[in-house]
């Protein structure tokens, strides 16, 4: 057992993107440093998305898009940091990620030892006003997009340390060199908002992949499909907008660097297993999407990176097929510590000391009332509604809440009504309140217009752009099979199997 472990979350960073895995478009110096020390894998997915349900994932450790799109810790539930909390584990989170502070996401903090929030992140409600003595450095003139409160934090920005992402990895590093305990084991979750939008950079970084941009920034993706096609972007700005992108990988990628540099002034590398992950990617411009609308999980969004060092195993690759849950199993196993909740992941630490070449034969992967899929490590199925209404279908919360909506109510879930009932998750007899929707009821955000029979299937080996949807014969027929029989080990809602025309 390592004596320490160090997670590293990058939000949205996109695989295809990083030297390490083949990227040649941005720079990206330092991950592809730690990628030379550790093992690198090459079937990694995303499970439950988008922020909150892939934190889900990592902390609790089962999957929720199944039952719900978007929320708190429930009741029946605990975080890996519960238990090493009482084993004596000193469990430390650095972040400037709004949405673990807000409600939908408040309580999976509360059981580190220790947590410091780095604020001004996206639409962080930080500051009231702009600065008034702002002059306009080194936050560049950029359009508003979306950002409210934004575009009054970042005119509190005055050098490149004040901008979030920089300011988490220096205060990580700081907490590594004043407080960690070198004589009893600790976990430093770093969670990263960047390179998530807004992808706001100073300068060196704000026009190094675009020198002719003139004008503001655009730092705000759009969500869309047909992106350049409809004209939401021009292909001048769709391409701008994707170099600002890049932008924020290589900043991120620089204090990323300055963290490592710690690691290798304090030797953490004898005794510290580290791990860098993220939880989805970002859309810029592949098949003409931008941001994380609602389309299936193509691989930019879907297969993602997976970097982890473990102090005695050599450097590599890992072709196992791997999901985001797996991570949670791994931090039980690397403080020998057995989850007392219902958890779906599998352990990593069999792929890397050679005792397994593979720990699971499929991985689901989905947003709640979108599309379910399933990989076998080669092909990917994903199974859409096979009604119109996207029905049935049922939200399974007790604390029924979502990402804040202040100036989007689309975003607001509908409330529980006298149709709700109590029901019991599987592995637990703590009452849960599910509140089933009907034809013609507003449904979550999440799943509006969700479209139906729009299945495909891909062999991603042998297409791994995914242009030959493969439905059809005997191909779909296996992976319905493996379909049905992942959801069934998992005890998904039978309304899944109804809605997914599975029954």
């Amino acid at each position: 057992m390592a004596d320490n472990v160090i997670v590293v979350l990058l939000d949205s960073l996109n695989r295809h993107m990083l030297g390490s895995y083949g990227g040649h478009e941005f720079d990206t110096p330092n991950l592809d440093r730690f990628a030379a020390r550790a093992v690198r894998f090459r079937n990694h997915y995303a499970g439950s998305l988008p922020c909150m349900p892939a934190r889900h994932d990592i902390l609790v450790g089962a999957l929720d898009f199944l039952w719900r799109p978007w929320g708190s810790i429930e009741l029946w539930e605990e975080p890996v940091t519960q238990p090493l909390r009482e084993a004596g584990i000193t469990t430390m989170l650095v972040t400037d990620h709004p949405h673990l502070f807000e409600t939908g996401g408040e309580n999976y903090h509360t059981e580190f030892r220790g947590w410091d929030y780095v604020r001004g992140h996206e639409n962080d409600p930080w500051r009231t006003r702009p600065d008034p003595s702002w002059l306009g450095t080194p936050a560049l003139p950029a359009e508003s997009g979306h950002g409210q409160y934004y575009n009054a934090a970042r005119t509190w920005f005055r050098e490149e340390l004040d901008f979030p992402g920089p300011r988490t990895m220096n205060a990580a590093r700081r907490w590594l060199e004043q407080e960690a305990d070198r004589d009893a084991p600790f976990l430093l979750f770093v969670d990263e908002f960047d390179p998530h939008e807004p992808f706001d950079t100073p300068e060196p970084w704000a026009h190094r992949y675009d020198p002719e941009w003139q004008g503001p920034l655009k730092i705000w993706p759009p969500y869309s499909t047909d992106t350049v096609a409809s004209g939401v972007l021009s292909e001048r700005e769709a391409r701008h907008v994707r170099a600002n992108y890049g932008s924020k990988l290589s900043m991120i990628d620089h204090w990323f660097g300055r963290l490592l540099d710690t690691v290798d002034a304090m030797d953490l590398w004898r005794d510290t297993t580290i791990i860098v992950c993220t939880d989805h990617g970002h859309y810029l411009g592949e098949r003409d999407i931008f941001g994380k609308p609602g389309v299936p999980l193509y691989e930019p969004l879907g297969h993602t990176p997976l970097f982890v060092y473990r102090p005695g195993v050599a450097a590599g690759t890992c072709d196992a097929l791997t999901t985001n849950v797996d991570l949670n199993a791994t931090l039980y196993d690397l403080f020998d510590l057995t989850p007392r909740i219902r958890t779906h992941g599998r352990s990593l630490l069999p792929l890397l000391d050679g005792r397994a070449t593979q720990i699971r034969e499929w991985a689901l992967a989905g947003v709640y009332g979108r599309w379910v899929h399933v990989l076998d490590g080669r092909r990917k199925y994903a199974r859409a509604p096979v009604s119109a209404d996207n029905l049935p279908l049922s939200l399974w919360s007790n604390r029924w809440s979502t990402m804040p909506v202040h100036g989007m109510p689309k975003l607001k879930l509908p409330k529980p009504d006298r149709r709700a009932f109590v029901d019991f998750m599987p592995g637990s007899d703590v009452p849960v309140l599910r509140q089933p929707f009907a034809p013609g009821d507003r449904l979550p955000y999440w799943c509006h217009r969700q479209p139906a029979d729009a299945h495909c299937l891909y062999d991603l080996g042998n297409d791994p752009d995914e242009r030959d949807n493969r439905l059809g014969g005997s191909e779909e027929r296996q992976m319905l099979e493996l379909l049905h029989s992942a959801l069934s080990e998992i005890e998904a809602p039978q309304e899944q199997f109804q809605r997914l025309g599975l029954d």
